[in-house]
């Protein structure tokens, strides 16, 4: 491909059949994997033309104020961590979006995830807003920050260096688009107090601080989603009281902070964990959900608060039949990472010799983290995402058909969770509530870039 400037490659993806094309490929590809200066300038290019194609990162807060109202259908958004293989697993989420006229789902990455795929907010941005162009699907993109969490033995050494590690994430994701962040300071519940709000009490006094933060700095025209958790995920179950306890103390300080709008949804726990209980064959626990605190916490927070309602956490790898109560206990979110990373490395068709490359991989890098008692099994289901990262390159080089074959079967996963979870035929009312305004940002450097010249009609 010949090399050209920045504004006839934005020329070019003015064409849907260029932006459909191989020549999207070629650009995301450099985005990811080009040297600094070429990649810097790929990921604006795909920002401009997702900005201009209507494919434009945005809030799902006045939507999910809108179901707190009861102005919408129940329904709950899947928020999906898109860790592995990213660009194929994104178009897979937005090509069955598109069918399935789905407007109401996130893109998600957590502050763990960042490290260990390798995947910082800006190159995820860039590849999701990328799938989609692909994909021909427009309309608010919503990309999560996840658990920006505090991690809660480096916030008993040093407080105030943690919460600048957060603060400092949270400003690299803003910056990138990510206008939907989930503050996740539940790490710092303190159980041991004798009440409720004190057992809460450093949790919502750090969770305001951080919205104070966010708000102080969201682009003009977006009101980020923030949320807030309760209960960590994998501890004890959450309740109304909890609820409570935190929703007052958070409502309150973050008065004493200014005229701020607080959260959007709270995050709690019901019983599940991250990825599982990995029983010693490898497989997976069945798991003891409590919907009834769940419907309940849901209730209070859209009645009591105006929140647009409860978030569970989780619950990808749940059986089936799980998945359509989440809707009908009136969740309005759930958050789903570990089953699509399966799928993927779990993958008949995946070669075999990548796969043991892979179990190799984890057996020597990551030793460390084989608890005592755990099973070969166990050690690798566990700790085989930190091979992600150092594979990353590799897995997007695989042949075409076997990509293809991953995707295929993600899609039928994603359609099933979609219809699950009531989101199918959710495309107009998001449109209703969300109107991202046009954001175009500054050109970097001018350089080089590769040029979509002989492909249009296709791969």
């Amino acid at each position: 491909m010949a090399n050209t400037s920045s504004e006839a490659v934005l020329r070019r993806f003015q064409s849907p059949a260029v932006r459909q094309s191989a020549a999207m490929d070629e650009l995301v590809r450099q985005a990811v994997f080009g040297p600094a200066a070429e990649r810097e300038e790929a990921r604006w290019l795909i920002w401009e033309i997702g900005q201009h194609a209507g494919v434009r990162p945005a809030s799902i807060h006045e939507l999910y104020l809108a179901r707190g109202r009861g102005e919408v259908p129940a329904f709950t958004t899947p928020a999906m961590n898109i860790r592995v293989l990213a660009y194929d697993s994104a178009r897979a989420v937005f090509r069955t979006a598109k069918r399935l006229d789905v407007g109401a789902l996130i893109c998600e990455i957590a502050r763990s995830e960042i490290g260990y795929t390798e995947q910082r907010p800006a190159e995820y941005v860039a590849v999701m807003i990328a799938a989609a162009l692909r994909e021909g699907f427009t309309g608010p993109l919503f990309i999560q920050g996840d658990h920006v969490q505090v991690n809660a033995k480096k916030y008993a050494a040093d407080p105030e260096a943690e919460l600048q590690a957060l603060r400092t994430l949270i400003e690299e994701e803003l910056h990138a688009g990510f206008y939907n962040i989930d503050v996740d300071t539940s790490t710092l519940v303190d159980l041991s107090q004798a009440t409720l709000p004190e057992q809460q009490r450093v949790n919502y006094e750090r969770a305001a601080e951080l919205t104070k933060f966010i708000r102080d700095r969201e682009p003009e025209g977006v009101t980020v989603s923030v949320g807030a958790e309760i209960g960590e995920v994998g501890g004890k179950n959450s309740d109304v009281h909890e609820l409570k306890a935190f929703m007052d103390g958070y409502v309150q300080a973050l008065r004493r902070l200014g005229t701020y709008t607080g959260i959007s949804k709270i995050s709690v726990q019901t019983g599940t964990s991250h990825g599982g209980v990995v029983l010693p064959d490898g497989t997976i626990a069945k798991v003891q959900l409590d919907l009834d605190a769940l419907k309940a916490l849901s209730r209070d927070a859209r009645a009591k608060y105006g929140l647009g309602g409860a978030v569970q956490h989780g619950a990808s790898t749940l059986p089936p039949d799980a998945f359509g109560n989440f809707p009908k206990c009136e969740a309005i979110e759930i958050h789903l990472a570990t089953n699509f990373q399966n799928i993927v490395f779990d993958h008949p068709r995946l070669p075999p010799e990548l796969r043991r490359e892979l179990q190799e991989w984890v057996k020597a890098e990551c030793k460390d983290e084989w608890k005592k008692g755990d099973t070969e099994e166990q050690f690798y289901y566990k700790s085989r995402k930190k091979a992600i990262g150092p594979f990353k390159r590799r897995l997007w080089d695989l042949p075409g058909d076997v990509r293809a074959a991953i995707a295929a079967d993600l899609e039928k996963t994603f359609a099933f969770l979609f219809e699950q979870l009531r989101v199918t035929n959710t495309r107009a009312v998001t449109d209703r509530f969300v109107r991202p305004p046009l954001q175009s940002h500054a050109q970097p450097r001018p350089v080089a870039v590769a040029a979509p010249d002989d492909l249009e009609a296709g791969e």
